[in-house]
């Protein structure tokens, strides 16, 4: 769940304690806030179930400018306003409440326009317990660091990292059902069955991002799951694993089913200004699919992105990502990409971004290299 569906699940019970919340001078993080709210309302479900109706809005928002010269083709030179997203929440009662997020991309949607609406969330979901929630609708994987937590005020550079959006693929979503909670103090866990990616046969498309449906008329020939852990039991740091389990990317399209395995690992740490990111994943997909591209049977990337707080309002990033669609030939089919650059919060909910990336690509692909700009909020 995003930083805001996190945030919005306090009941009005809690209005009294979310007024009571640190002020933006005492230097209480959005993540200490949102996990102290998440305390209260833990603390609230073992109280009899009661009406609410309160219903709120939030939205996130990102404006980018490209400058990059490419070694190999037409210069990206463009300004976009990359996405504009719509929250409303809804608390039925304490524990039952409704979730969801509607995007504008790229500013303009309709035939021969380069954006799309699209619906990212819309999920029930209830709290069976302090300790255990259960939803259903539609809803982000819990996979990676960015999937569930995407808003522009939360990660460093103007674009998110090329290894979490070609290899997760960022943003995901599916339609399905799934379970979460406490495994013990500082342990979690996430459980979902879900629809699953569709590469059509005969389509050329072997990029595990190229078969992400959307839940739009999605086929429903097979499905797929995804398990989660992770463990937040010191502060500042996150430790996650994921598996998820697609039964056939071709959706019984095909001659044989080509099923696959996502596996992602990541760390998160922050002490003090200083902090670091870093995430491998990897897909295992059958043999099947080199029909279609060689090596497309493995899929992987992996990052590093130490940082440092220069102030409440400064902040200094560089990443380094390698990520490879074909790994499984051994060719030359690896992109690796090195960002470095700054973060200036005018607000803890507004951003202006400046990065420099230098791009290395395989032969005869496009290959970036050039500044980035951006602007971006949340509330």
């Amino acid at each position: 769940m995003s930083v805001w569906s996190r945030s919005v699940v306090a009941t009005a019970v809690l209005a009294a304690s979310v007024a009571q919340a640190a002020p933006e001078s005492s230097g209480e993080s959005l993540s200490d806030r949102v996990e102290r709210l998440e305390s209260l309302i833990a603390a609230q479900a073992t109280a009899p179930e009661s009406a609410v109706g309160a219903t709120e809005i939030g939205a996130y928002a990102e404006l980018h400018l490209n400058r990059l010269d490419n070694e190999n083709g037409p210069d990206k030179n463009e300004i976009d306003f990359h996405r504009f997203v719509v929250m409303l929440h809804h608390e039925f009662t304490d524990r039952l409440r409704f979730v969801s997020e509607l995007e504008l991309e790229h500013s303009l949607a309709g035939e021969g326009k380069e954006g799309e609406v699209e619906l990212e969330q819309a999920f029930v979901e209830y709290d069976l317990n302090a300790g255990t929630r259960v939803r259903a609708g539609l809803f982000l994987i819990p996979v990676g660091i960015l999937n569930e937590t995407h808003e522009p005020d939360t990660f460093y550079g103007v674009e998110r990292n090329p290894v979490e959006s070609n290899i997760i693929p960022t943003t995901w979503w599916e339609a399905g059902a799934g379970v979460g909670g406490e495994l013990a103090p500082g342990w979690s866990y996430d459980f979902a069955v879900h629809s699953g990616l569709f590469l059509e046969p005969g389509s050329g498309d072997f990029k595990v991002r190229s078969g992400r449906q959307k839940v739009s008329e999605a086929r429903a020939d097979t499905g797929a799951a995804t398990g989660r852990v992770r463990f937040t039991g010191i502060a500042g740091l996150e430790l996650g694993a994921a598996v998820n389990y697609q039964s056939d990317l071709a959706q019984d399209q095909a001659g044989d089913s080509i099923d696959a395995f996502l596996y992602e690992v990541h760390a998160a740490y922050r002490s003090g200004p200083f902090g670091v990111r870093a995430l491998y994943a990897s897909w295992q997909i059958d043999d099947a699919i080199n029909m279609v591209a060689a090596g497309a049977d493995e899929q992987s990337g992996f990052y590093v992105e130490p940082s440092y707080r220069l102030c409440e309002r400064w902040g200094l990033f560089a990443r380094y990502s390698e990520w490879d669609n074909q790994a499984g030939a051994g060719n030359d089919t690896e992109y690796a990409q090195m960002d470095v650059g700054v973060n200036y919060w005018l607000h803890p909910r507004v951003v202006f971004k400046l990065d420099y990336q230098s791009q290395d690509a395989p032969a005869g692909a496009s290959e970036y290299e050039g500044v980035n700009l951006g602007v971006g909020l949340s509330f």
